[in-house]
């Protein structure tokens, strides 16, 4: 479940840029602030695809959490 919320938070954040990119094209936004919010979002992104390639550290319990129950 943990990966498929960040796959599709991936998705929305792609969308994102998309209506970034129309917006810009659309002159709703300037060239600056286009490549500013993008490249953010392109940070955004590649923090969740890294967490979905490390999902198995954010999805198990430390040994501590185990000892507690």
């Amino acid at each position: 479940m943990f990966v498929a919320r960040l796959t599709d938070s991936e998705g929305e954040a792609r969308e994102t840029q998309t209506w970034l990119l129309y917006a810009w094209k659309c002159s709703y936004i300037n060239a600056e602030q286009f490549i500013n919010l993008n490249n953010q979002y392109n940070q955004i992104i590649g923090m969740l695809v890294n967490m979905m390639s490390q999902s198995q550290s954010w999805c198990t319990f430390s040994s501590i959490n185990k000892e507690q129950k």
